[in-house]
């Protein structure tokens, strides 16, 4: 049994570095030499394709280099589960995580690379007040614990960048570059990322995104109009606009609307794989498209479908017979349910999330907005219709963005989405509510710092002392009203529901001393060498470290069992066992193993407290008897 020490894998968030060698190693087994990587071998093998040259195009600025590393940097933290701020802990797969969002992407590593969808993102502007993620590279955990309480160890202010600062911009792009560069990461490969900015740093955005994201994957740059004109404005020029940067994973990414009117079909000759149909008639003439001038014949009656005499066909002869060759043309009469009188595309789901080859049925979005698109003044509305004091200031407007998850979401509604700079809680309140309006899935995980309000504030009298206390108030006040106003026809089918609650996490130190390094004492370490689990975390807070570093989705379901007076937690069906308890004996082993047995999963791990086991005869005895029943992989903390 291994037991898991500083350093190891399983004590912290992913290592992307070691990845990145890994990678490097698969792709040129040559540049590897007595473990490390041969740069001089690698240029031999790329040739000229790298550039050596002072002059070339590039963006950097001040602390570019520290800012590279940090997002490759690991990190020891944790997220603690605070059960008693939560709505529906045991069934919902919606998450709130208070804490700084660095620290935050880091640990979702894991758990959640490749899985979002959609991510909004509204971070500071930079207009020189609202500037809250001063990262201390050296120790960003210690860092966000004193930039909560906002004071500095002099008692200075933390919480702005100003032009005085001499790296105005520097500052806020070294911020915004490992976030930016995290988040890439846990971007499905037909996942987008939406971030809302003003002109103060809209042209190196859109450089930083460039980089990391690539130029090829920049989708668009949406004008937001935010207000009306004022009159008492610099220059005379009120700047009524933001915008809505918008950049893809990969070519995957499809925008597409009207996904409302867009209904799947669940048949028995493909219960895996609902299909949509879309007419195959179009306005173009014979003139313009000849071969498209034809009449459809069904091959398996006879039966003729002449052309409109005003329109040609959609497909032409020889797609028509690709097409039904691959089962993708319905005739009338295939299928009771639908009521056609010409011969349709079948179009299946699966096959909806890829761009080529897809020429029927998605509607170009344009960068104009509709203009059921709100103002600010929209937002604060939305926010009024749940709270009588103003306790927040400049919400974004649902019905922005619900648009943008409509664009983003409507083929596929199962999905996450993510929201690092979480707010009032604009996200959580929009995904809750299209839900109820198309009856989708979508979860959100939403991160949001714990600034506290000013003392002489609206929100700090109303009892709100900081900022990620509005934001999940709001998210149970938007949830409730969500649901008394839903359509409960949307939510009929078996195991569909309307997920209004979230599960709080709150940003922390390790549980366990050994792994987070922060001990100096002396006679307290050599403590900790025996007992090295915190003395005020539970068993809870130890099992959502877990998660973490297993790479576990933290909504996975988690079932428990006591066997001989010690409780043993079930994760995700079996996929892992964990036992913090004291005096463990084979017993424990052995109906852990029976419990495998009956799970059947796919791969299966076990976890123990190391000074748990009754004695060590009984710590070896387990390890054979787990091995017995398949479980190989069984460590220790």
């Amino acid at each position: 049994m291994e037991k898991i020490t500083k350093g190891h894998p399983l004590s912290q968030s992913a290592d992307i570095v070691k990845e990145n060698i890994e990678t490097l190693k698969q792709l040129f087994p040559t540049i590897v030499k007595e473990g490390k990587i041969d740069m001089q071998e690698l240029k031999a093998l790329l040739d000229e394709e790298i550039e050596t040259g002072e002059e070339y195009y590039r963006f950097t600025w001040a602390g570019k280099n520290e800012a590279r590393k940090e997002a490759n940097k690991p990190s020891t933290a944790t997220l603690r589960p605070c059960k008693e701020e939560s709505k529906d802990w045991d069934t919902t797969g919606n998450i709130f995580i208070e804490g700084d969002n660095l620290e935050v992407l880091k640990l979702l590593q894991k758990s959640y690379a490749g899985k979002i969808k959609m991510m909004y993102f509204d971070p500071p502007y930079n207009t020189g007040n609202d500037f809250v993620y001063k990262d201390n590279y050296t120790d960003n955990l210690g860092n966000y614990l004193t930039l909560t309480k906002q004071a500095d160890e002099e008692g200075k202010k933390l919480s702005t960048n100003t032009e005085s600062d001499g790296r105005f911009h520097s500052n806020w792009l070294s911020m915004m570059y490992p976030r930016l560069k995290l988040a890439h990461n846990l971007l499905t490969e037909a996942g987008v990322l939406f971030i809302s900015i003003d002109d103060n740093e809209v042209t190196n955005l859109r450089k930083l995104c460039d980089e990391i994201f690539g130029e090829e994957n920049f989708i668009a740059i949406f004008p937001w109009r935010k207000r009306t004109a004022k009159s008492d404005v610099p220059f005379g020029v009120s700047q009524d606009f933001e915008w809505l940067i918008c950049y893809a994973k990969s070519d995957e990414f499809i925008a597409c609307i009207g996904g409302n009117e867009r209904k799947y079909y669940e048949t028995p000759d493909f219960p895996d794989n609902p299909w949509r149909i879309h007419d195959m008639s179009t306005q173009r003439t014979a003139e313009e498209r000849p071969n498209s001038n034809f009449t459809i014949i069904n091959p398996k009656n006879g039966a003729e479908y002449p052309v409109n005499p005003n329109a040609v066909w959609r497909v032409t002869k020889e797609s028509f017979k690709q097409f039904y060759s691959e089962n993708k043309i319905v005739f009338p009469g295939d299928y009771d349910f639908l009521k056609i009188s010409n011969p349709v595309l079948r179009y299946f789901k699966n096959e909806d999330q890829q761009k080529a080859g897809d020429m029927f049925g998605y509607v170009p979005v344009s960068t104009f907005f509709p203009k059921e698109i709100g103002m600010t003044q929209d937002g604060t509305k939305d926010f009024s219709k749940l709270f009588s004091e103003k306790v927040f200031s400049f919400p974004k407007p649902i019905s922005l963005i619900k648009f943008l998850l409509k664009v983003s979401t409507s083929i596929n509604t199962d999905c996450l989405i993510l929201d690092i700079f979480a707010g009032s809680g604009t996200t959580a309140h929009s995904v809750m509510q299209i839900n109820a309006e198309d009856g989708g899935k979508r979860k959100f995980i939403c991160v949001q710092l714990p600034e506290p309000t000013d003392e002489k504030s609206d929100a700090y009298k109303a009892g709100y002392k900081n900022i990620a206390s509005i934001c999940k108030e709001r998210i149970r006040r938007a949830g409730e009203q969500i649901s008394k106003e839903s359509n409960p026809n949307l939510f009929t089918q078996k195991g569909n529901t309307l997920d209004i609650g979230f599960k709080v996490l709150k940003l922390d130190s390790s549980n366990i001393t050994a792994w987070d390094g922060g001990v100096d004492n002396l006679e307290q370490n050599l403590f900790n060498s025996q007992n090295n689990i915190k003395s005020d975390r539970s068993e809870d807070d130890i099992l959502y470290e877990v998660l973490l570093k297993y790479g576990l989705d933290l909504t996975v379901p988690i079932t428990e069992k006591t066997i001989n007076s010690c409780k043993v937690f079930c994760i995700g069906a079996g996929v892992l066992f964990v036992c913090l308890s004291d005096n463990i004996t084979t017993q424990v082993a052995e109906e852990i193993g029976k419990w495998k047995e009956e799970l059947q999963p796919a791969t299966c791990r076990a976890l123990f407290k190391d000074n748990g086991f009754a004695d060590d005869i009984a710590k070896t005895n387990s390890i054979q008897i787990l091995r017995q029943y398949g479980i190989e992989e069984a460590n220790s903390i």
